[in-house]
């Protein structure tokens, strides 16, 4: 079945950077990228389409509220659904060679679809208390890193044993969040507090930020080892450097109307967000060198919420899915 897309938007870049071709490697000389959105709708009706990671040119994401994981093929623009059981309440998927890994966020579980078959196989989160896995990466070596949101807690799970290991955020309500693996080190939001959080040495370490109202909720890693951040609360994009532990930060266009929520970083080093306070729901980029920000382009679907972004360097793109059921895909030149 095809689906037609919503819009090929507005193309949008940066005045007053290099003219440089966008696609260049050095990031001096590119400056942002411009950008084009399209967005398809979900066949699914109200499911909440989220969290796309693209595998082999196709592209997974799950429905939260409807209790699947899916597939789109961009070329033909069909769609596949892998029924999950009922009440899981999936929250992420990440895909690899084995299959496609799933948070079940209401059902203490992390799964693995066999895409042949459709066969899941389940990995219990252990413990009595809130097991409700959240956001995950890979490692190296394909094991995985998560989040645990109610539980107060980040997790490592050994897929070839499936053996689980918890750690416990000594901050009360912390709500880990977001969370990426970076040279098979994790680092996690606590986005109910003003702190970022990592696992050095088999012990967890919170990192404060300097404002006491920044809640951070996604966030990526330049090449420098710098990392970035959406301040969902009073809308800024902020940085922390590990190795001098500076922190610093700049206010989003829409300032604390803004809500940025999704993000991901470009080949480039830069940052992209979507501004999810404001309605239609904006896109807008952020130069990590030069510090200025694009002219936000609105989502024609109005996006309600784009919660996550997935950046698929091989096309130079940016997936994403919104609360109000479609898919989108923000493409560079």
């Amino acid at each position: 079945m095809k689906y037609l897309s919503l819009t090929s938007a507005v193309i949008i870049g940066l005045a007053g950077i290099s003219s440089a071709p966008a696609n260049s490697d050095d990031h001096k000389d590119s400056g942002l990228a411009k950008a084009e959105i399209q967005e398809w709708q979900v066949p699914w009706e109200d499911s909440r389409p989220r969290d796309p990671w693209v595998h082999n040119n196709t592209v997974w994401f799950v429905g939260q509220g409807s209790d699947y994981a899916a597939t789109f093929n961009p070329e033909t623009e069909e769609f596949k659904r892998y029924d999950l059981p009922d009440g899981s309440g999936p929250h992420t998927v990440i895909v690899d060679d084995r299959g496609a890994w799933y948070t079940g966020n209401l059902m203490n579980h992390i799964g693995l679809i066999d895409p042949v078959s459709g066969d899941i196989k389940k990995f219990e989160l252990p413990g009595d208390g809130t097991r409700d896995s959240h956001t995950m990466d890979f490692t190296s070596d394909g094991n995985i890193w998560f989040t645990v949101q109610g539980g107060n807690q980040i997790g490592f799970l050994e897929t070839d044993d499936g053996e689980i290991e918890l750690w416990d955020v000594p901050t009360d309500s912390a709500r880990p969040y977001g969370l990426i693996v970076e040279n098979d080190k994790p680092w996690a939001t606590l986005f109910g507090t003003n702190k970022l959080a990592t696992v050095e040495s088999g012990k967890l370490r919170g990192i404060e930020l300097e404002r006491k109202d920044n809640r951070p909720r996604r966030l990526g890693m330049t090449d420098d080892g710098t990392i970035w951040y959406v301040d969902y609360n009073k809308g800024y994009v902020g940085s922390y450097d590990p190795a001098s532990g500076e922190n610093k930060d700049w206010r989003a266009p829409a300032e604390e109307n803004s809500r940025p929520y999704g993000m991901a970083v470009d080949k480039r080093n830069d940052v992209w967000f979507v501004e999810t306070g404001v309605q239609p729901n904006r896109l807008v980029g952020f130069d990590t060198e030069t510090h200025e920000f694009s002219e936000p382009i609105e989502l024609e679907s109005g996006g309600g919420t784009v919660r996550h972004m997935f950046y698929d360097e091989a096309t130079d793109s940016i997936w994403f899915g919104t609360d109000a059921n479609t898919l989108g895909v923000v493409r560079f030149q």
